[in-house]
């Protein structure tokens, strides 16, 4: 039976001390350096080395009630510098492990010299006190489970809980290789998305900001201009103003403003004269940043919306409207707005002004028929606009800027593409001349309540047109005045039967084959059947005895029908020799000026004159021309048997100023000289004879050649007759021919005879014409050719 290990005396938490052994550095005093052992646990006992005694067994000391003075310390003896193999012993026990180590005896709590435990952390009287070094007191065993012999019974000291062991943490490394894969994705997402944007979808991206960011403005090259012969402007170009505005800006996102488009439209309607419907349809217009309102407005105009735009911008800037601002988007309980008040909102923010040009005619109607005009967008709609649209127009060019907020973003960058200026245009028209020309047609047309009337000046050595005027006509300055069928040129478009003006390519022909002479004598009947066809005179008469310069004078149908009839030895024949020299003439086919909507007349082949179109083409009624090429075909008698054809552009200037004549007409002859001065001394008859039927045309000191036309008018609606036209065609003067006149008058009323009508406008429009181009007088007398001979 093993002894009880007897505790040391009184020392912290039942540790033993060995006398004589110093304790380790660091270790505080009154303790030893060993580990103490664990509560209620027994020591086993150290094997003894052979031969040694047991120690004897030392009765615990009864624990007095009464408190005890402390023990004073005893001096620390002097280590010695040998260590016993007990120490070494106890020193390899410490080092086992706790499977290893044998359990001990649970110790009794240390009591303090009073009587007291003693606190933890603080050494007892016997742990302080030093031990011997190099004597271990014998080891006692004590029986586990009792008390030694004659041991008062002792207290358990209250066994300690096990501590509990709460949450259970996991793994840091499971942890950190969790994180680990989910940061790993994420940043895996992170660069998808990444190559995406910057290498995959970069372009596209990149396009669709530029698209929402920059806005591409096109910048309309400035038109050139159409000048007269002089250099003076009949159609120009002026700064002026495209209203356009940015529907982005009129969401209600960027408003804040449910019916921001119609509030500005509602502003712009008044101004702009614009229905405010389009405009508000303009303004919510979806996927697009540019839209123009109005084209080509006037400077009052950009004034007038400028203005109203920067006091709606003033009012909104109002301290009590930024307040309301500040509160947007905050919560109720902060006072915070939905919206703000309409009077806080600027609708016309998106509305902005692009500098650009406008065309004007300074001259108003003066030659609108021959120059035409433009439409709302600036393009040529009519007229010589409309024919040179290309010239006129240059090329169009187009800037790029970064904007925001509708501002100029200047380090954003942009692009700028620069527009090319037209090509001036210089017309042979003379402005004095066109403007004689208008006004005695327009006061002809009134007088004689006629449909509609022309007059055409012709330069018969070049072909050039001096003037072509129309009645009614129009201002392009203001289209919505103007009637439809106002816009057109009559001069060129219209299609008529030319009547007795027409007989001159029925003498040329029979003059130049040289079938008769100026003084054939020309029998007359009234009147005159072929077929089943009874033609007459305009006036009924005796049978005439005429030369064939009488039958020009008179404008005897009956006595052309047989001039013509000499052209062949049968009538198909004949048909076919005038066909011929009506085609030389320029009839059925355009003049060369290449102008829109121009008529080249209309004429049938030979073989299709059929019943009595035979016998009235050569009067002029079965054949159809404009008034361009009637005229023309008496300016070629007067440049000597040659045409030349006709031209109404004199030249171009180029943007850098370059001018480039116009290639001259082509010429060619269509009778000899001889027939056309033979023809001219016939046409002076007309005028001069007292039987001639031109007289009203004769101008004092000048020799006038001529002839009057009245034809039955065909109805364009109907394709019947109905009506008259009414004209008087003839240049001067006579002896050294300058210009070409023609008059011609649809429709009349009051009168219907071309002579009648006709006579007074070629008088005013060629007097006019001369004394502007300072054509000398003649100086000498018409030949006056007898127009009659006796049986």
């Amino acid at each position: 039976m093993s002894t009880p290990r007897q505790p040391s005396g009184g020392g912290a938490g039942g540790r033993r001390t060995i006398k004589g052994a110093a304790p380790r550095p660091g270790t505080p005093r009154g303790q030893s350096g060993g580990k103490p052992p664990a509560a209620g646990r027994a020591r086993s006992p150290k094997p003894q080395p052979p031969g040694a005694q047991p120690a004897k067994q030392q009765p615990p000391k009864p624990q007095s009630s009464k408190p005890q003075p402390p023990k004073p310390h005893a001096p620390r003896p002097a280590a010695a510098k040998s260590q016993p193999p007990s120490a070494a012993r106890s020193q390899g026990a410490r080092g086992q492990s706790p499977k290893d180590r044998p359990a001990r005896a649970r110790q009794p709590r240390p009591q303090s010299a009073e009587g007291r435990p003693a606190r933890s952390g603080q050494p007892s009287a016997a742990t302080v006190r030093p031990a011997v070094r190099g004597v271990r007191p014998p080891q006692q065993r004590r029986a586990e489970g009792r008390p030694a012999a004659g041991a008062p019974p002792r207290r358990r000291p209250p066994q300690r809980r096990p501590a509990s062991p709460g949450i259970r943490l996991a793994d840091p490394r499971r942890r950190l290789r969790v994180i680990t894969v989910v940061l790993s994705v994420v940043f895996s997402v992170f660069a998808g998305r990444l190559v995406q944007l910057q290498l995959l979808d970069s372009d596209a991206l990149a396009s669709d900001a530029n698209t929402n960011r920059y806005l591409n403005i096109p910048i309309t090259a400035e038109r050139g201009s159409i000048t007269s012969s002089d250099g003076v402007a009949l159609a120009t170009t002026v700064d002026a103003y495209d209203i356009t505005a940015d529907p982005a800006m009129f969401t209600p996102g960027a408003t804040g403003l449910p019916d921001a488009p119609e509030q500005a439209a509602a502003l712009l309607a008044p101004i702009l004269g614009v229905p405010k419907e389009k405009l508000a349809t303009d303004l919510r217009t979806p996927k697009t940043r540019y839209k123009r309102l109005a084209a080509q407005q006037t400077p009052d105009v950009k004034n007038q919306i400028t203005d109203l735009k920067s006091s709606l911008e003033k009012q909104a800037g109002s301290r009590a409207c930024q307040a309301q601002k500040r509160l947007l988007n905050k919560s109720v309980d902060e006072g915070g707005r939905t919206r703000v008040d309409n009077e806080c909102v600027n609708p016309l923010a998106g509305v902005f002004n692009r500098d650009t040009q406008k065309r004007v005619y300074p001259s108003d109607g003066l030659a609108a028929n021959l120059v035409g005009f433009v439409n709302a967008e600036g393009e040529g709609a009519g007229g010589l606009e409309s024919q040179y649209q290309k010239v006129l127009a240059g090329k169009d060019g187009h800037s790029s800027y970064a904007q925001a907020g509708g501002r100029l973003v200047p380090t954003a960058g942009g692009s700028l593409d620069p527009a090319v200026p037209g090509t001036d245009l210089r017309l042979t028209v003379n402005r004095d001349i066109q403007w004689a020309a208008q006004r005695a047609i327009t006061d002809q047309v009134a007088n004689a309540g006629a449909e509609k009337g022309y007059v055409v000046v012709q330069d018969v050595k070049t072909g050039q047109v001096l003037a072509m005027a129309t009645s009614p006509g129009f201002n392009p300055n203001d289209l919505s005045s103007a009637k439809p069928s106002q816009l057109g040129n009559t001069a060129l478009q219209d299609v008529y039967e030319p009547g007795s003006t027409a007989k001159l390519m029925t003498m040329a022909a029979v003059l130049d084959t040289g079938k008769a002479t100026w003084d054939t004598k020309v029998t007359v009947p009234y009147p005159l059947v072929r077929g089943d066809v009874a033609f007459k005179d305009d006036e009924k008469h005796d049978t005439w005895y005429l030369t064939l310069a009488g039958v020009l004078a008179k404008s005897s149908n009956i006595g052309t029908i047989e001039a013509a009839q000499t052209l062949g030895a049968t009538q198909p024949e004949a048909n076919k020799v005038l066909y011929d020299y009506l085609r030389r003439f320029g009839v059925g086919e355009q003049t060369g000026l290449g102008f829109p909507g121009e008529t080249p007349g209309l004429l049938d082949k030979p073989e299709d004159w059929k019943a009595s179109k035979q016998y009235t083409i050569p009067f002029g009624q079965g054949l159809s021309l404009n008034a361009l090429q009637a005229t023309s075909v008496y300016s070629t008698i007067a440049n000597g048997g040659v045409r030349v054809a006709p031209s109404i552009v004199q030249g171009t200037t180029a943007p850098d100023g370059r001018y480039t004549p116009a290639a001259p007409g082509a010429q060619s002859r269509v009778v000899s000289e001889q027939t056309a001065k033979t023809l001219t001394e016939m046409l002076e008859s007309v005028v001069t004879d007292e039987q001639g039927t031109g007289g009203k045309a004769a101008i004092p000191g000048y020799r006038v050649a001529g002839k009057t036309g009245t034809a039955n008018r065909v109805d364009p609606k109907t394709g019947g007759y109905r009506g008259y036209t009414a004209s008087f065609i003839g240049f001067a003067p006579a002896e050294a021919p300058r210009v070409t006149v023609s008059c011609t008058i649809q429709d009349p009323v009051n009168g219907h005879f071309g002579g009648q009508l006709c006579g007074p406008v070629f008088k005013q429009v060629m007097e006019f014409t001369l004394k502007t181009l300072q054509v000398p007088p003649s100086g000498s007398e018409a030949p006056n050719l007898p127009v009659e001979w006796k049986p």
